[in-house]
């Protein structure tokens, strides 16, 4: 027998291995070959670049032009771009609810948010004199190191309790690391190590590592989202009340102005809504210390974002069974406006809300009133004649000389629920 001839492999084939059945039906198909006819050019020719490179390239070029614009213009709004600015009284018109989530236009009209000193001396009055500290990450972690047998006492005793557990100091080393990275994060991909931190059981052990009020207000908005995708909302909330809320509150405190990314940030948290009620709205309400600002730019999220009627309702009946200030009414009008079809218990718990302020001697603020308004005028069908009459009531001992005589003529013109149900079936 004659010795096996080689086959000849091209030096294309040789750097890919090809299996044997592969090589033999290979051979059996015709295959068009791809010829590219190298063409010498000249060394002064110029180069191309092919069109959809340079359409990316163009495009990542204007991405950075705004930034620096943003940043060079910073508090200086052409006129094109100016909203109208948010003053007590104003209704929430319907274009506020109709908002992208990319609205650059947000940025500004925070900037420019017009506050009464009269009508934020007015809700003062009614802030808590002697209000419990929010707690912070830090807080929880250093009473946890100092006691680690006792048990964390969170804000929401369902929230779950802290994973502790000893760090190898190369962990240590890369989240530090990490903490460098995002503390000057202005945009692009962030590290992997962050990423994979609402996958771990000691997550908020090695989030406390990177240092969450030295972030970037772009770190916190890709940390929200983050987080608000991979966390259960039980997690969601204690991220969102342990973290989120602190630099919102402090980043309002220290600029009286709310930085983009974190209004962004709000928006995202609403992916999560009971989170949201729970780990920053309840809180910020229940600390007895939110500010007009606060509540006029956290209200706004709520009421540019679809929120389920269940986690609204739940959240209205909280907020009605809680000591009053002036921000509960804020946030109650909001609720309001979205003109939920409202179960029966909830009306009526809004109802008994209005009338604990029967025997108040206190000058209500004008948002108490405003509130009551939009009550009415949304759910004047759902009462029943007996909340009715306790409402006209209420309007002798609580009034304003504009506001009343508005609420007043929408209760007497009011069919109540009762009312309906005994009407007699007309005959057919």
């Amino acid at each position: 027998m004659g010795k096996a001839k080689k086959i000849k492999v091209s030096a294309g084939e040789k750097r890919s291995k090809v299996g044997l059945a592969e090589q033999i039906e290979g051979e059996k198909i015709v295959t068009a070959k791809n010829r590219q006819k190298n063409r010498k050019r000249n060394e002064d020719d110029e180069e191309y670049v092919d069109s959809n490179l340079t359409g990316k390239i163009l495009l990542q070029a204007r991405k950075q032009q705004m930034e620096i614009e943003e940043e060079n213009n910073e508090g200086q709004v052409p006129n094109s771009m100016k909203k109208p600015l948010t003053k007590l009284g104003v209704e929430f018109s319907d274009d506020e609810n109709e908002s992208s989530e990319d609205d650059v236009g947000d940025a500004y009209y925070f900037e420019n948010l017009d506050i009464n000193e009269e009508d934020e001396r007015a809700l003062e009055k009614f802030m808590n004199k002697n209000p419990v500290p929010m707690r912070t990450l830090a807080d929880i972690i250093m009473e946890k190191l100092t006691e680690k047998k006792t048990e964390i006492e969170t804000q929401f005793s369902d929230a779950g309790t802290l994973q502790m557990q000893d760090l190898d100091p190369r962990v240590k080393v890369m989240y530090q690391g990490v903490r460098d990275v995002l503390s000057k994060y202005r945009s692009g991909k962030l590290p992997k190590a962050f990423k994979i931190i609402p996958t771990l059981r000691n997550w908020e052990q090695i989030l406390y590592i990177t240092e969450p009020p030295r972030w970037s207000a772009a770190a916190m908005y890709q940390a929200t989202r983050i987080f608000a995708s991979n966390l259960k909302e039980k997690m969601a909330q204690r991220f969102f009340n342990l973290v989120l809320l602190p630099r919102i509150r402090d980043d309002l405190a220290e600029y009286k102005r709310l930085n983009f990314h974190l209004y962004q940030a709000l928006r995202k948290a609403l992916f999560k809504p009971a989170g949201f009620m729970k780990g920053v709205l309840l809180p910020l309400l229940e600390s007895g210390t939110c500010t007009l600002r606060e509540a006029v730019i956290i209200s706004s999220v709520i009421a540019k974002n679809s929120i389920p009627m269940l986690h609204s309702s739940a959240a209205m009946l909280k907020i009605a069974e809680m000591d009053y200030t002036g921000a509960n009414s804020i946030f109650l009008r909001v609720f309001l406006d979205k003109k939920y079809a409202l179960p029966y218990r909830v009306v009526d718990g809004l109802v008994f809300h209005f009338l604990r302020f029967e025997r108040d001697k206190r000058e209500l603020p004008v948002l108490w009133h405003q509130a009551f308004l939009t009550f009415v005028q949304r759910y004047k069908s759902d009462i029943s004649s007996e909340q009715k009459e306790a409402l006209l009531n209420l309007l002798k001992r609580q009034s304003h000389h504009t506001i009343t005589p508005e609420i007043r003529r929408e209760l007497q013109n009011a069919k109540c629920r009762d009312v309906e149900m005994t009407e007699p079936m007309e005959a057919p």
